[in-house]
């Protein structure tokens, strides 16, 4: 009796493989184990689980063979209720035609080595040890960056004896700067476009307004006589970020021929004329991410900074939650729009690189946070051993947490009968039907649509 008991409360039956499971209150669900969509049969109401039932006498079962399709993308971000940010621009023109899916030959080979291009033009250095050994042809790029990351900016001169790199090629011998910028790859085997560094060099000047701060104090240099001085680019802005993301050179930095107080230099970048060696960039720096990609923001706009409101806040009143977080900035952006420019998701492996170093800032904020809240404030507390908490995602004790809140839950409801886990194929529909609005782009040019 209590044999049969058993098998009425839990009974499965494998058919051409479905399975069916009676839960003993009259109704069974009912998979196909070749489809991930789960189906049930009609014969009770129920809507406690999120699934509705018919109220008809017969048990009627359906099997889904096809797969789903989602259909077409709705581009709509789930964020865009409360985040408003100022749209990017159309790039340039040069830009858009290198940028453009269906572009010509010489294109497709900008786009195959666009981070090399933009490595010649960048006015930082990126921390962490980018690990090329992961890409070894048998598999789609990834670009994978191991370490801690940070942006560092040196002096306006380089040293004695040393060449040129980074933001000093926008100031120093600029009479030979397409062949100094070609030459600080460091690369015997680089395949890179003469003409298109050239047409490069030539967009930044006309359009990017930081590579126009830099030509602005090398200009002044040549003409005073007054040669010590200092390049500040200021933190703080005055315009609303909902609103605005660009600004003008005065606006954004001012040469310093006297020396910097501590109270205009917290916050702010102080590139020295020789000496100061390197120093890091703030990530809460409105420039913080123009300084590394000059090809995915060629006008210079401002990042992610303090201050910007949510959409419906009156700037007069509002409280601390009411600020766009670092994760919903970058969330806004890494969104396609109609009306925006499209530099951002025409960036191929750039566009990688970004998504990275995006990653890496919303967790150094984070843990910063956690460190904040300790109190780890101090000199004292350097090189003492830290133990992330659980609010820490991706930590040892948020894993453990994880793991002892699903035995809780095991422990109430009873334990799972089936462990079920599917594996994103780039040959989905719907990932086809995304990358075929925008030709020749593969799936690993798009990771905020496969992760």
């Amino acid at each position: 009796m209590e044999n049969e008991k058993r098998s009425q409360h839990k009974r499965r039956k494998t058919n051409r493989g479905v399975i069916s499971v009676d839960n003993g209150s009259g109704s069974s669900q009912v998979r196909d184990v070749n489809c991930v969509q789960p189906t049930y049969s009609t014969g009770q109401s129920m809507t406690e689980g999120g699934f509705s039932y018919g109220s008809g006498t017969e048990d009627i079962t359906r099997k889904f063979v096809e797969p789903w399709n989602f259909g077409e993308p709705s581009c709509v971000c789930e964020y865009c209720g409360q985040v408003k940010l100022p749209l990017l621009n159309k790039p340039p023109i040069i830009l858009e035609d290198l940028l453009n899916p269906g572009g010509r030959q010489s294109s497709k080979n900008f786009k195959a080595q666009i981070r090399s291009y933009n490595f010649m033009f960048v006015m930082t250095s990126i921390g962490g040890n980018v690990n090329n050994n992961i890409n070894d042809g048998r598999g789609r790029y990834i670009f994978c960056l191991n370490g801690q990351n940070h942006h560092r900016i040196g002096s306006l001169l380089p040293g004695d004896d040393l060449n040129p790199h980074f933001a000093q090629l926008y100031f120093y011998d600029t009479e030979n700067e397409v062949p100094n910028r070609m030459n600080s790859l460091n690369r015997s085997d680089n395949n890179l476009d003469r003409s298109i560094v050239d047409v490069l060099f030539q967009m930044l000047d006309e359009s990017n307004v930081l590579v126009k701060i830099f030509r602005m104090t090398r200009d002044r240099f040549r003409e005073d006589i007054v040669h010590h001085l200092k390049l500040r680019i200021i933190e703080s802005r005055s315009t609303d970020g909902r609103e605005h993301n660009l600004s003008r050179c005065s606006e954004i930095a001012t040469i310093i021929v006297s020396d910097i107080g501590v109270e205009n230099a917290h916050g702010n970048v102080i590139v020295d004329y020789k000496e100061g060696g390197l120093q890091r960039i703030n990530k809460l720096h409105p420039s913080y991410m123009a300084f590394q990609y000059p090809l995915l923001f060629p006008y210079g706009e401002d990042g992610f900074r303090l201050g910007i409101l949510h959409r419906s806040v009156n700037r007069t009143r509002h409280n601390t939650n009411n600020y766009v977080t670092m994760r919903e900035y970058y969330a806004f952006r890494l969104q396609e729009r109609q009306g925006e420019g499209n530099t951002l998701i025409y960036g191929s492996r750039l566009f990688q690189q970004f998504v990275v170093d995006a990653y890496t800032c919303i967790e150094g904020m984070r843990l910063m946070w956690d460190s904040v809240m300790r109190g780890d404030t101090t000199p004292a507390s350097v090189g003492k051993r830290i133990v992330l908490p659980s609010t820490f995602t991706g930590s040892p004790r948020y894993m453990i947490e994880n793991y002892q809140d699903v035995m809780a839950i095991c422990r109430w409801t009873g334990y799972t009968d089936l462990f079920i886990t599917f594996t994103c194929n780039a040959k989905w529909p719907e990932i086809e039907s995304f990358l075929s609005m925008n030709p020749d782009q593969k799936p690993e040019d798009q990771p905020d649509i496969l992760a």
